[in-house]
């Protein structure tokens, strides 16, 4: 018989562009080898350049999403990205409570899209604090992010990670995505650890959020430490920056965390056409 392969529940929105999101999220789960399975929170109508339309889904469907797959597959680690509303992150709480004891909970408090739009609105921020850090394994806020949760706009790294752990999460990672120096600021309460990474100017970074926090839980449910995932997660992303598809749609392209490669036959037609 083969043996369980771990399942991880993604709770976001969808970009259908197919950039961040749960459809990141998704291609996060398979490169690091676990099953993916998603409760969508929000349909967006976006590509590389707008979102030009959010449509929350109702708080009920929210919850239904979360109870079928966890009374049937189980769920060995969950990811919250794109909550939108207080509501939604309401929701999202009670849903939790269907999991196991125990069960690994990354948040990626999504705040912004790549290309501007807000995707939180302000009682939702102070939900998001009130309601879902406390219940929260890993958090993994880029540095704006971390700032609005805070409520410092000055901060910065280790300073920032101990305040985040001061509202209740169990270990907080702050990306470097935005910060000076492309490193990650890991705090568990006891130790500060940093975790480098290098900064890739020529790449494609729509979705490294996502990529990044799905990565983390995928790891977690496969065993490793905090410190253990987040390091893992640090690299994937980073290779899927690098990797990115800059030639999709006219704005920041996306992420490649599954290294996609145009086909030969396609490179041959397009020397040819050239």
């Amino acid at each position: 018989m083969d043996e369980r392969i771990p399942a991880v529940l993604s709770i976001a929105g969808s970009d259908s562009g197919g950039g961040a999101g749960i459809q990141a999220d998704l291609k996060a789960f398979a490169r690091c080898g676990v099953h993916g399975m998603t409760a969508i929170t929000a349909l967006t109508a976006q590509n590389t350049v707008a979102v030009t339309d959010v449509h929350p889904v109702p708080p009920e469907m929210i919850y239904a999403q979360v109870r079928a797959v966890a009374e049937d597959i189980g769920v060995d680690a969950v990811k919250i990205g794109m909550l939108g509303t207080a509501e939604t992150v309401c929701a999202v709480r009670d849903a939790l409570e269907l999991l196991a004891p125990g069960t690994p909970v990354v948040l990626d408090p999504v705040m912004v899209s790549e290309s501007g739009a807000v995707l939180l609105d302000d009682d939702a921020r102070q939900a998001i604090v009130d309601e879902l850090l406390p219940l929260a394994t890993v958090i993994t806020p880029n540095l704006p992010e971390a700032r609005v949760l805070t409520g410092d706009g000055d901060a910065d790294g280790e300073e920032l990670a101990r305040k985040l752990h001061a509202l209740g999460p169990r270990t907080v990672v702050v990306t470097g995505g935005h910060r000076q120096e492309a490193t990650d600021v890991f705090f568990d309460g006891d130790a500060v650890h940093l975790i480098p990474g290098e900064r890739h100017a020529d790449g494609a970074a729509h979705g490294s959020g996502c990529t990044h926090s799905s990565a983390l839980a995928a790891n977690l449910a496969l065993g490793a430490t905090p410190l253990e995932a987040a390091t893992a997660a640090r690299a994937i992303a980073g290779e899927a920056v690098r990797d990115g598809l800059r030639g999709v749609g006219r704005g920041p392209g996306p992420v490649n965390a599954l290294g996609v490669r145009a086909p030969a036959h396609a490179a041959r037609a397009a020397r040819r056409v050239t």
